[in-house]
């Protein structure tokens, strides 16, 4: 069976040359009784290639189970897979069969295998390597033969790094490892898929078809798509039943598709040059993190002018002084030059020498930070009649952040 068939018979829409090149490796394992490991990102459609590997090997006459381990309490996850006796454990009130029994001959598929506890890794490791297994509450050994097909979107090999998986069952899982490709990797598919879905909605809820104009075409394939395939057939779904205008133009399509889905909240990143923070969101960031330093150093220095100075020598107090804020001098320096902040935006630096004649302003300075944010934010909301989304733009940070900082200051709009 070639793969224009295997497309065919699946239900698989595309013609990437990274999504072929899955299917022919899932085709020609199918065969062989050899473990499969399959990643990919959540919503690319990770499920369907332990279909094809067990429909066209020796095994399709024997049962197909797939598992969601992430969906499984960890307390129950050994019963669920290998069984347990009567008694086992409370609300053990008969002995049942796990998955591993149950699918003797057959295939198991393992979604979210990354989740797995590390106890429950050891079991399955003695699977893939002996074929055996004990119940939960049983010292009898008993053997299966099942071919084991793994999924995940975690990265097992930093997982296996952090301890959180075991190295020994990555390398057995992994004997063939087959990689779906993210939306954003086969653009050519893109509106292929989403007029496969168009259509399917439209004869599910007895409705025109929707079309999308150039333009919005053009920004459906420009899109980044987070949520992969998943993430475009709920989009497809939503606009075909809310939308009376069977036409759908880009600013239409705008409206369903999350415009902050690839940003993030403010903050330091070393190579931020390369990131998708404005400088804004670092400068605001580095005066927040430099807030309780000042603050501190602030109490220091006017606890040390009001205290009573016969209760240390002169030279113990200037040097107490001096090292304070000698600290604080060089963490702001540092973390300011590292992250990029541009000239422009570069706050005053008071230098040791600078301090003793100063102090008052960066009282000053400190205690008007707040003030300051909060007078933009209003002046900003002003301006826009209250439109978040614009003031958000105009104030370089997303409209999430601009929500939180108007509960946070209590701002009525």
């Amino acid at each position: 069976m070639d793969t224009q068939q295997i497309k065919q018979r699946f239900g698989i829409i595309g013609s990437s040359p990274m999504l072929d090149r899955a299917i022919n490796i899932a085709a020609q394992v199918a065969l062989t009784d050899l473990s499969v490991l399959i990643t990919g990102e959540s919503g690319v459609g990770k499920e369907v290639m332990p279909q094809i590997i067990h429909q066209l090997g020796s095994r399709k006459h024997n049962k197909y189970i797939p598992v969601n381990c992430g969906a499984i309490p960890e307390g129950t996850i050994d019963s669920e897979l290998f069984g347990h006796e009567k008694g086992a454990f409370t609300g053990a009130h008969e002995a049942r069969k796990g998955y591993f029994e149950v699918a003797d001959g057959g295939t198991i598929f393992l979604d979210e295998v990354g989740e797995l506890p590390l106890s429950t890794q050891a079991r399955l490791l003695r699977i893939l390597e002996t074929g055996e297994f004990i119940k939960v509450g049983s010292s009898k050994v008993q053997k299966t033969n099942v071919r084991i097909v793994a999924a995940t979107n975690v990265k097992l090999a930093e997982a296996v790094k952090k301890n959180k998986f075991r190295e020994d069952l990555f390398y057995r899982l992994n004997t063939v490892p087959i990689v779906l490709p993210s939306l954003r990797e086969r653009k050519e598919d893109i509106h292929l898929l989403f007029r496969k879905f168009a259509s399917d909605f439209a004869s599910k809820y007895r409705m025109p078809s929707i079309q999308l104009t150039p333009e919005a075409t053009e920004m459906l394939i420009k899109y980044p798509w987070p949520g992969n395939i998943r993430q475009l057939k709920n989009v497809a779904e939503q606009i075909s039943v809310i939308e009376n205008n069977r036409e759908i133009s880009a600013a239409i399509l705008s409206h369903y598709l999350p415009s902050d889905s690839t940003q993030t909240l403010p903050a330091l990143y070393k190579g931020a040059e390369n990131s998708d923070l404005s400088e804004r969101e670092i400068l605001y960031k580095v005066l927040f993190d430099l807030k309780d330093d000042v603050n501190e150093l602030k109490k220091l220095v006017f606890g040390i002018m009001n205290s009573n100075k016969s209760n240390l020598t002169e030279n113990d107090e200037s040097d107490s002084l001096i090292k304070s804020i000698q600290r604080l001098y060089a963490k702001s320096t540092t973390e300011i030059e590292e992250n990029g902040t541009p000239e422009v935006y570069k706050p005053k630096i008071i230098t040791p020498e600078e301090a003793f004649d100063e102090h008052e302003d960066i009282e000053e300075e400190s205690l008007s930070l707040a003030d300051k944010e909060k007078e933009m934010i209003l002046k900003s909301l002003q301006k826009h009649n209250n439109r978040r989304r614009k003031a958000a733009e105009e104030l370089g940070i997303s409209e999430r952040t601009l929500y939180r900082k108007i509960k946070e200051y209590d701002i009525n709009e």
